[in-house]
């Protein structure tokens, strides 16, 4: 039978079991509510059925894992060849209590670091710095010199573990401790394997942790680009970011379409600064966020990557399939974990971990069911890492790849949300792409929309949030969480004082107007910033460097 008079047969089925089937019952009984919608508030059918996809064209939407379109994931074999990487997002305090926590984390299965900073270092501010008081060491680890990056990794072989880091503005010179850590234990960088987030876009439509005005800042993400490239070849030089863009409120198509026009702009902007496509592009990785629809998320990774490749195919011409391979890694959400009854939030993160494997992650972290209420304590961490464990052991997702393939209703979503997440890096586009449609505030009005009605549904009871809105209890004193101790402020000023006394200050001030000269030119930043972070130039002496030359950006409210 013909792919089209099946269809027609189908349908001629589904309208007989329309009128007698469904309609007396429905006279009868009703629903539970009129209207079924995502987390994003698609609307959902009753059901799906072969009319709501068109399979006709399996092999060019569809296809087959490790080759284009790569719907169905990045790697010929996924999951049956190699799990995804498990990592736990983690640092507080000082350098020391972080690297016990990474130990912590390694001896309990976790096959992957990911790094915290605290919010002086995010912008660029040493821990003495008026602007860190009070902050030091509370949401991350604070970094000061290269001596902090000794201790944070003292005792990790950094050639056996993939390390991902989350910082943007001044990403390059904390890759370049890195780099110098790795080196001064023996560790060329062409062994080195991980990723910076390196997304300054992300940080002006949606978290703050700006410090430089966006073509400067741009300048910086493309010389990371060039150089690793070149010496750090195993490196993810950029994770784009949808994750956060998420978190502020957007809808799954928006935070497809944002974080795609975010990844043209890079793309565009490494070509215009003479890089081969297909010299940078295999090095870019993304991070998106894992929300509570189990079906909508699965579909958004899905679409993702099929719209990626075919951009990076037609709208910039690379040959190499690595270069239009979207590989990503994966945070449950963050801003769906409550304060109230929090051992729901493991419920939560499970949901989602599973979407995050069924949509085909390369790398994974699982956030702990306190982190609603404080940074997550050693028993929450181990919980959430073993919801990844038994996921990949004990049930079964992993045996076939992409495995909800062929769903009518994971298909037409799939559809609905790329056409859609097309449709906003069009309008970005008519805009002059992503820096502009930043610069106008376009990107964080839709986001703001979006956020401001899920806020609405929950508050007027239309969406059900467990222990918050409804079914809730008297709940008696939270149990025991993390807290920072108030003296690890004082500690890290002392040591990054200790730190200063005892380096070559000529040294250091040679190394820094290197950096100042080579800020004003056009030249490859990475290299200074090496130099300068080798003879324990502080991540506050080099942004303030930065500072003089290219200036701080400013939010036009």
């Amino acid at each position: 039978m013909k792919c089209e008079d099946y269809r027609k047969k189908i349908f001629e089925e589904y309208s007989n079991w329309e009128e007698n089937t469904l309609k007396p019952f429905i006279q009868e009984n009703t629903e539970q509510r009129e209207e079924f919608v995502t987390t994003s508030n698609q609307v959902v059918n009753r059901i799906y059925s072969p009319i709501d996809y068109d399979f006709e064209n399996y092999s060019e939407k569809i296809g087959f894992p490790g080759k284009y379109p790569f719907t169905r994931g990045v790697q010929p074999t996924m999951y049956r060849g190699k799990l995804w990487t498990m990592r736990q997002y983690a640092g507080f305090g000082t350098a020391k209590e972080s690297n016990q926590r990474y130990k912590f984390l390694l001896s309990q299965g976790t096959t992957g670091l990911s790094v915290a900073f605290d919010l002086p270092t995010q912008i660029g501010y040493d821990s003495d710095d008026l602007h860190s008081e009070g902050e030091v060491g509370r949401v991350g680890v604070a970094i000061d010199t290269l001596a902090d990056m000794e201790i944070l990794f003292d005792g990790i072989s950094l050639d056996k573990v993939s390390t991902s880091m989350t910082i943007n503005a001044p990403a390059s010179i904390l890759l370049a401790m890195y780099i110098v850590v790795s080196e001064k234990n023996g560790i060329s960088r062409n062994k080195l394997s991980g990723t910076v987030q390196n997304d300054i876009l992300k940080e002006y439509i949606a978290r703050g942790t700006y410090i430089f005005p966006p073509k400067p800042s741009m300048r910086l993400v493309t010389n990371l680009f060039e150089f690793c490239s070149k010496e750090v070849p195993k490196w993810n030089t950029i994770s784009i970011s949808g994750y956060h863009i998420r978190e502020a409120g957007s809808t799954a198509a928006q935070e497809i379409g944002f974080t795609l026009a975010n990844a043209i702009a890079y793309v565009q902007a490494a070509i215009d600064a003479g890089l081969d496509v297909d010299k940078f592009a295999r090095r870019i990785s993304f991070f998106f966020n894992a929300h509570n629809d189990l079906f909508e998320e699965v579909a958004k990774f899905r679409a993702a990557r099929r719209l990626w490749a075919r951009i990076m195919k037609e709208r910039f011409k690379a040959k190499d399939p690595r270069s239009m391979m979207l590989r990503f890694h994966t945070q449950t959400a963050g801003s769906s974990l409550t304060a109230q009854q929090t051992d729901n939030n493991i419920i939560r993160t499970t949901i989602q971990a599973l979407a995050a494997v069924l949509g085909g992650t390369q790398s994974l972290h699982t956030n702990s069911k306190d982190e609603a209420l404080a940074l997550p304590t050693k028993l929450s961490a181990q919980i959430a890492l073993r919801t990844q464990q038994i996921i990949a052991y004990e049930s079964g997702v992993i045996n076939t790849i992409d495995p909800l393939a062929g769903s009518y209703f994971v298909e037409a979503l799939t559809d609905q949300l790329e056409k859609e997440a097309e449709a906003y890096i069009n309008k970005i586009d008519e805009l002059g792409g992503a820096p502009s449609a930043i610069e106008i505030g376009y990107i964080q009005r839709e986001i703001q929309s979006s956020a401001y009605q899920y806020q609405r549904d929950i508050e007027s009871g239309k969406r059900i949030i467990v222990g918050v809105n409804k079914f809730i209890v008297e709940e008696e004193e939270s149990e025991e969480i993390l807290k920072i101790d108030p003296s690890i402020e004082k500690n890290q000023i002392e040591f990054l004082k200790k730190v200063k006394s005892e380096r070559n200050q000529e040294e250091v001030k040679s190394k820094l107007q290197a950096l100042r000269e080579a800020a004003k030119s056009d030249v490859n930043l990475m290299p200074y910033f090496i130099d300068a972070v080798r003879v324990y130039a502080s991540i506050g002496e080099i942004c303030g460097v930065l500072r003089e030359v290219f200036g701080e950006y400013r939010e036009n409210l």
